[in-house]
């Protein structure tokens, strides 16, 4: 689809998809919106009507409960003859209308008289209760309601089952077992069972009403279907094998919930597959769980009307604005597409083209005013722009010629000096502009002894460039004289602070090493603490100076300072650049982050130490401008073969030179 090229057009497109895009985000915010309240609603309304159904099953459970743990007790302190626990049992179920059944599975040899097996039960039969004959085998003592609260010690609801003889009565049972002596003397006598049909509960899950088609079912602990609106699911089907015929695990992981007697409202995939929410719950008395389905076609139904009826209402709403913006567009659009021909036209070199009339005191004269002015600087701005393009091309000439004749004066032979044996030495440098105030030097003063320079020049551009080759030239002539390094800076400091107008000034660190011994005197006029890299030993920063910098002030008096570097011993030399490289989050690179990479680099290459370093850097600063001269010299100490293992000098010793 090409975008329209005319302002009336794309004025029109525009306007209309914004409307159009503002309408549709707010209309499907207050649908989305709508759900979520009535889901809201919804779920805490299940909340109050499932716990007020578990409630309900609840109590009935609970009473089924303590009736049957009120015969275990009375046995318990109580011994009962056959007779007795009948007239017991039947004054339990008189007194107790939601058992339908109550019986008592006692221990072989428990009841007086002679060792038999003896299991006493009595039944409601409509407003009768009868009994049914005593076991007369041990059979009643592998049936589950026996044997898992006679296993286990404790009370408890067995599964919902269908009551033995063919009729069709849905009951579930609860356990009690009772005990005689006390102690280690405790032994089991038997266990008291209630039974409860579950008629009655399934009436009350089956008259819960939700919405038009909602429904409502209940699990056992195991999962299994208790009730439910399809009869063919009770106690044929659990939880489970529906997820597995329907391929739902998400079915499958409610169903793990709700047997770990959680609550939650969840989706849910109805009768046919049709979307649904469903709200589930525990009844902890048995450990089942209950569950309420509610539609969602029936949930959001006046929330798709009122949809509907709004998204009309803004389709014609859209519709008027676009003709209002039709009208207006072509007011504006016409006296401009004069002027954008005219426009054209000079845009072609021709000047001389007719303007529209420039009378209108609207935004349309105002513009055609505009580009009569412009037309008139136009002219004027070309001849000044040859003028100055034509200057600038002369001066970037210059500074390219000065940026060669900078770097031509620093040491370019890199590693220098390939026949000695006793170090090696790697440098680069960076210049933030064409030009820049940062140099090195390295040069042997006679067989034994290279002198090292590393300095910075305030400021940047031509002027630094000047002050670096001065001082360089300076300091080199004065090093040759054979002087320490703290004598070499005085004198250099001497000549530059004399004549410094400007009040310009360098720092620099000296060294002079003594290829025999290790020695190293040095003095370090302002600049940054070199980084020392041990063969042995983790990096450290040299003690930072407290010496002056070159060019502030005559007569001062500079000290030196002695270290003895043992071979493998690495010096790591930099200029401000690198400590004061910044990002875009005006972050600056630190010592902490050179200290960091030097000791992860302790060991590489010299060469490949020092550019990864500097890729580092770069790395670091990102798309941010190079803000000052990253300049970089590293020497490894390999030491002589006839070095002596004297004791190292202090900076008061005699200088090594002499």
């Amino acid at each position: 689809m090409r975008f329209p090229r005319t302002i009336g057009a794309r004025l029109i497109l525009v306007v209309t998809l914004s409307t159009s895009v503002i309408f549709a985000t707010m209309l499907g915010f207050n649908h989305l919106r709508s759900r979520t309240l009535i889901e809201k609603e919804v779920a805490a309304s299940a909340h109050n009507l499932a716990l007020a159904s578990a409630n309900r099953v609840e109590a009935a459970l609970g009473s089924v409960a303590r009736a049957s743990e009120n015969i275990a007790r009375h046995l318990e302190k109580h011994g009962s003859s056959d007779r007795e626990v009948e007239a017991l049992l039947r004054r339990v179920l008189e007194d107790s209308p939601e058992i339908h059944g109550a019986g008592v599975a006692f221990e072989p040899g428990a009841l007086p008289g002679p060792v038999r097996p003896a299991a006493p039960y009595l039944y409601r039969d409509g407003d009768r209760i009868k009994a049914v004959a005593p076991e007369v085998d041990l059979s009643y003592r592998y049936q589950d309601r026996y044997q898992i609260a006679h296993e286990l010690g404790r009370a408890d609801w067995s599964e919902p089952y269908y009551r033995e003889g063919g009729a069709d009565i849905l009951m579930a049972t609860y356990s009690v077992p009772f005990y005689s002596g006390i102690g280690e003397a405790r032994r089991i006598r038997g266990v008291v069972t209630a039974d409860i049909s579950l008629d009655q509960l399934t009436q009350t899950i089956s008259a819960i009403k939700v919405l038009e088609t909602g429904y409502a079912f209940l699990l056992s602990r195991n999962g299994a279907v208790v009730t439910h609106p399809v009869s063919d699911y009770i106690m044929n089907e659990s939880i489970f094998s529906l997820a597995e015929a329907a391929d739902d695990s998400a079915l499958r992981e409610v169903g793990k919930r709700m047997l770990r007697g959680e609550s939650g409202f969840v989706p849910y995939r109805g009768f046919g597959g049709a979307p649904a929410r469903l709200y589930y719950g525990p009844i902890p008395a048995a450990g089942w769980s209950l569950a309420i389905v509610f539609p969602e076609n029936e949930l959001f139904a006046g929330i798709r009307e009122l949809s509907v009826t709004v998204a009309a209402i803004g389709l014609v709403g859209i519709l008027l604005i676009a003709l209002v913006v039709v009208v207006i567009a072509r007011s504006i659009t016409r006296p401009l597409h004069s002027l954008a021909i005219a426009a054209g036209r000079m845009s072609g070199g021709d000047f001389d083209v007719a303007l529209p009339a420039q009378t209108a005191r609207d935004e349309v004269g105002d513009l055609s005013r505009a580009f009569a002015a412009m037309n008139r600087d136009l002219q004027v701005h070309i001849r000044d722009l040859v003028a100055t393009t034509s200057a600038k091309e002369r001066i970037e000439g210059e500074l390219s010629i000065a940026h060669d004749i900078q770097m031509s004066i620093l040491p370019k032979m890199l590693p220098p000096f390939p026949n000695r044996e006793e170090f090696n030495l790697f440098a680069v440098i960076e210049p933030a502009k064409e030009v820049g105030g940062d140099f090195y030097d390295f040069f042997q003063l006679d067989e034994n002894h290279l002198c090292l320079v590393i300095a910075d020049v305030s400021g940047k551009g031509v002027p630094a460039s000047l002050f670096m080759a001065v001082t360089k030239t300076l300091i080199k002539a004065t090093a040759r004289m054979g002087l320490s390094p703290a004598d070499i800076l005085c004198q250099v400091n001497e000549q530059i602070a004399r004549d410094n107008d400007q009040s310009m000034f360098v720092t620099v660190f000296l060294g002079v090493l003594d290829l025999r011994s290790g020695d190293l005197a040095y003095t370090n006029a302002g600049h940054n603490p070199p980084l020392l890299m041990p063969c042995q030993g983790t990096p450290r920063y040299l003690p930072k100076s407290r010496q002056l910098v070159i060019g502030a002030m005559e007569d001062y008096p500079y000290r030196a300072e002695l270290m003895r570097m043992a071979p493998g011993d690495r010096l790591f030399l930099y200029t401000d650049g690198v400590t004061e490289a910044m990002n875009l989050q005006d972050e600056l690179y630190g010592e902490e982050r050179l200290l960091s990479i030097g000791s992860g680099l302790q060991h590489a290459p010299l060469v490949d130490m020092v550019e990864a370093t500097l890729a580092n850097i770069k790395a670091f600063a990102g798309a941010a401008a190079q803000s000052d001269d990253i300049t970089i010299m590293a020497i490894d100490y390999l030491g002589s073969r006839n070095q002596a293992k004297s004791p190292a000098k202090d900076a008061t010793s005699p200088d090594p030179l002499q």
